[in-house]
């Protein structure tokens, strides 16, 4: 058996990772609504993030082109999860922000999503599931 490089480990492990994130977040996007799709479930929460948001603020924040994101916006305007309210600042264009429907639906697969990782992480220490956190704030923050 030959020994694996740590950076071989670490590709793998978040290759799984990833792999389980998506379907987590297909669950949670459920939660949410029946008709929300798991990529939208991440805008839904970036808009009730930051509160009120331009959809050309939303896709740099992404790193993805206005038209990739319109589909799913449009889904969560439909879905009434989120709304267009009028820029104060320039009236010619719309920033969209979370509706009260949205707000609950939200918190409720929020409070289901943390009970699900209590669950997972149930045999671990409290130092140790503070320690994961605290790594994986450190490896979110990497730029590339």
């Amino acid at each position: 058996m030959s020994v694996r490089h740590p950076h071989d480990i670490v590709e793998h492990e978040l290759a799984v990772l990833f792999r389980r994130a998506r379907s987590f977040s297909g669950e949670l996007a459920r939660e949410v609504h029946p008709g929300l799709e798991p990529a939208a479930y991440a805008l839904l929460q970036r808009v009730e993030e930051v509160g009120e948001v331009r959809l050309t603020d939303l896709a740099a924040f992404y790193g993805v082109g206005k038209p990739t994101l319109s589909r799913q916006v449009g889904l969560l305007l439909k879905l009434g999860l989120i709304k267009r309210v009028e820029d104060a600042a320039d009236r010619r264009s719309a920033k969209l922000s979370m509706t009260d429907d949205g707000l609950v639906r939200l918190a409720h697969a929020r409070t289901a999503r943390r009970q699900r990782f209590a669950r997972l992480l149930d045999d671990w220490s409290a130092e140790d599931v503070s320690r994961f956190g605290e790594l994986l704030v450190q490896f979110n923050r990497i730029q590339d």
